[in-house]
């Protein structure tokens, strides 16, 4: 294992001064690297990359870590874009989960740039206390590539990278919200589960006006399933989504359209309830085809997304650690904040324990997520800052489990209760 020294090591004098010490190299580390840092967040920023093509973000990241002579596996797991960077020996594992992936178009437009840097600094700050308590325990950063739409972590818990995870974290930058004003985020949250398709509709040409009897529409059985979805709506709980979009009506007004595509997003409350949508939804779309006389295959757009499962022990360490820090983090363990978004880091919440922190920067008003006034937002020294402050947040959580089996073991009995929930 390679060794090396990130901030000058500092000799306990009692066990309380030890756990003093020991937070000191943690914050102390991340300030240290704040000019690295935010090189690594501006690199990320300023060359946006698609999932699973994430190439010089990944290659930036691994020659930082490298740079600190820490030992990095590029193309980690199978995938081309997924990296990953270990320290320590034994003990529980914490893993900083590292996003990197832009959206089309509009770049960074959901920040991944700052969730990269935050897990980095998270990991570095982790590393440095390892190093300097002695105690065993190992940290890890995973490089998670494609998390907008590619289910890259989906991939990476199919390839085992976290089957021996005791603990994994990361946090998401998101603009304030009403039910979340006056705080500075969100650490006991849940998101919607995801499921994506695409339903392509096979009929028969005709000419529209010579002899329409001798076709099949393809037109029509598209503009009956979404009619069918519509009705369907009514019919479900308020936490169902469903969003449907036609992206091939046909070629021309004058011909019995023999080929239409349909794209659709299922989401609900948990992964088993999005199931049973999708049955719903498939029903309609079936129903649809058998009405006009048309083929319909249904193709799966990426894995589906599971809802998270945040854990109590995780989520309330780190709201206490960012009270310190004079940042107050929605955390009502008894009324979970409902989140209506989808990320694969639900699906890593059904593998381990977790914690998925949202976290507001400053934007103008009236800036969304997925928009390009977030992605100038992401790039502000400002959020930067922001950034750095739940960074420590996060690695002085990790460091709390990695020393201290009790809260270890919290946190693994909460995770085996939520298993019974599911």
């Amino acid at each position: 294992m390679a060794t090396c020294t990130l901030v000058a090591t500092v000799e306990p004098a009692s066990e309380r001064t030890y756990t003093t010490a020991v937070e000191g190299t943690i914050t102390g580390t991340v300030d240290a690297l704040d000019k690295e840092l935010r090189e690594i967040s501006l690199q990320i920023h300023d060359n946006p990359e698609l999932c699973f093509a994430e190439y010089k973000a990944h290659d930036n990241v691994v020659a930082l870590i490298r740079s600190r002579g820490l030992p990095v596996t590029p193309h980690a797991y199978g995938l081309e874009t997924a990296f990953s960077a270990e320290y320590g020996r034994e003990g529980q594992v914490v893993t900083f989960c590292c996003e990197y992936d832009a959206l089309p178009q509009i770049g960074h437009g959901c920040g991944h740039n700052l969730i990269a840097t935050a897990a980095i600094a998270a990991f570095l700050a982790t590393v440095s206390a390892l190093q300097q308590s002695g105690r065993a325990g190992r940290v890890r950063l995973l490089g998670t590539p494609a998390e907008e739409g590619g289910g890259g972590k989906i991939k990476l818990i199919e390839a085992g990278a976290f089957g021996d995870v005791d603990a994994a974290m990361m946090s998401h930058p998101f603009p304030v919200a009403p039910a979340t004003r006056g705080t500075h985020g969100v650490a006991y949250g849940n998101c919607l589960a995801v499921q994506a398709f695409r339903a392509t509709f096979e009929g028969k040409a005709a000419h529209a006006a010579f002899s329409p009897w001798l076709g099949a529409n393809a037109l029509d059985a598209v503009t009956l399933a979404y009619s069918a979805v519509g009705m369907l709506r009514q019919q479900t709980r308020p936490t169902d989504v469903i969003g449907l979009i036609i992206e091939n009506g046909g070629a021309s007004s004058n011909i019995i359209s023999e080929r239409t595509v349909m794209s659709c997003n299922v989401r609900a409350k948990t992964l088993r309830e999005s199931m049973e949508l999708l049955d719903r939804v498939h029903k309609c779309l079936n129903g649809a085809a058998m009405a006009t006389g048309c083929t319909l295959t249904i193709e799966t757009i990426h894995d589906p997304y599971a809802d998270l499962r945040s854990n109590k022990t995780l989520c309330s360490l780190f709201t206490e650690t960012m009270g310190a820090f004079h940042k107050t983090f929605k955390c009502d363990l008894d009324s979970m904040h409902d989140g209506p978004y989808g990320t694969d880091m639900g699906n890593v919440s059904y593998a381990c324990p977790s914690l998925h922190a949202t976290f507001h920067v400053e934007t103008p008003p009236g800036v969304a997520l997925h928009s390009a006034g977030f992605a100038a937002a992401a790039r502000t020294l400002e959020n930067h800052k922001i950034t750095m402050e739940v960074a420590k947040g996060m690695a002085l959580t990790g460091w709390k489990i990695l020393s201290d089996e009790a809260v270890a073991t919290r946190m693994k009995e909460d995770f085996e209760r939520d298993i019974l929930l599911r």
